[in-house]
């Protein structure tokens, strides 16, 4: 399968590059679900489109059992700084988390699935919009899901680039490996003055100190210490000039944890300190929004692809993935059916990091990535259909 995959190189680098200099954001992918069904159908798989808007979904052979494939398609809101051939040709706008690998990979798992005899049925899921939820808070897994995408589904796969590790070395793991995220928006309200005379007014950046010092209490202070849990603050703001006290100061942050009952817990603290807000004479609104679920490797899949990237690889280049605190939403397919993603390594030279300017990947990294979710899908339809 690999040898194969191999042969496949210069195609995965070209699909890879033409996704990459034709970024789109989430929701928006429309050049890049065409160039996927385009491919799908050369092939001779059945291909669906305008799934959750823009997603695609294609069926490989017949009956069951069904084990599907997922890869994500949206790019970031960021100006690439890489001057390589295939650069981004949209201002603003580029492939800084890889997804354009985990398309081209994918695209190459169906190249290789479709020479050989199936035991039932691969459903590729090609998935809008991971990075940033709709305009009612649902991402494309979500909005996949609700329209019946997983229907039939008994196990599914994916995989995630990662630029922190060696090019070509696996990481997997069992259990949570991804955090549940949630996020908050929070106004203090005070009463405006003169910054001359403080004391006829409620200042809400002096309170928002307070609460700050207090919600970074909670988890140092309220979590069971043995429990994993994130609260960040990402913007404040408040105030126009440098001599008024303003009326009221907004706060946004992430919440990140691994079991429903801290979560809640978050939750609930999370109030709390905000209610200091009063006892110091002022008031606060606070809304969370619960995002995506933590994520969770079932073990037999997991154990599955841990066994053909052994086979693949070499024990020597898989090793175990510690859990992170960066969420997917892969987690609301796992929530349908059993599954597991891995990690591929793709670093090439300097870490390049995801989210950033400067991201880029090995693509010598590709045909393994598509070697291993096609052997992957081969070996669990054999295994279940027996």
């Amino acid at each position: 399968m690999l040898a194969r995959a191999k042969e496949l190189k210069g195609e995965l680098i070209r699909l890879r590059r033409t996704i990459h200099r034709q970024p789109e954001l989430g929701f928006r992918e429309v050049k890049t679900a065409a160039l996927i069904a385009e491919t799908l159908e050369s092939l001779g798989i059945k291909v669906q489109t305008g799934v959750a808007r823009t997603g695609v979904i294609g069926y490989l052979g017949e009956g069951g059992p069904v084990v599907a494939i997922r890869a994500d398609m949206d790019a970031l809101p960021i100006q690439e700084l890489n001057e390589v051939p295939y650069r981004s040709q949209v201002p603003g706008v580029m492939h800084a988390c890889g997804h354009d690998a985990h398309v081209a990979m994918a695209l190459g798992a169906a190249m290789l699935l479709k020479e050989m005899e199936l035991e039932g049925e691969v459903r590729f899921l090609f998935q809008p919009s991971e990075e940033h939820p709709d305009e009612e808070g649902k991402s494309g897994a979500l909005r996949m899901v609700e329209e019946g995408a997983m229907e039939g589904v008994e196990a599914i796969l994916a995989l995630h680039v990662d630029s922190e590790t060696e090019s070509g070395v696996v990481k997997i793991s069992p259990g949570p490996i991804g955090a549940a995220v949630d996020s908050f928006k929070a106004t203090i309200m005070g009463r405006g003055c003169h910054g001359a005379y403080p004391h006829r007014g409620v200042d809400p950046i002096f309170i928002a100190g307070e609460v700050i010092l207090a919600i970074q209490g909670i988890v140092s202070r309220r979590i069971d210490p043995v429990k994993q849990a994130v609260i960040s603050i990402g913007t404040i703001q408040g105030g126009a000039a440098e001599n008024v006290i303003p009326q009221e100061v907004e706060l946004t942050g992430t919440i990140r944890s691994f079991e429903q009952e801290v979560r809640e817990q978050l939750h609930t603290e999370l109030e709390k300190a905000f209610q200091i807000a009063r006892a110091l004479g002022g008031d606060f609104r606070l809304t969370i929004e619960e995002g995506y679920p933590v994520m969770v490797n079932e073990e037999r899949v997991t154990e599955l692809i841990r066994g053909v990237a052994i086979d693949l690889l070499g024990e020597e280049k898989v090793l175990p993935k510690e859990p992170s605190m960066g969420a997917e939403d892969f987690s609301y397919f796992l929530a349908q059916a059993p599954g597991a993603m891995f990690r591929l390594g793709v670093k090439r030279g300097e870490m390049r990091p995801g989210h950033s300017p400067h991201f880029d990947l090995d693509e010598e990294a590709l045909p393994i990535g598509a070697a291993i979710l096609a052997e992957s899908a081969r070996r669990y339809l054999a295994s279940a259909s027996n």
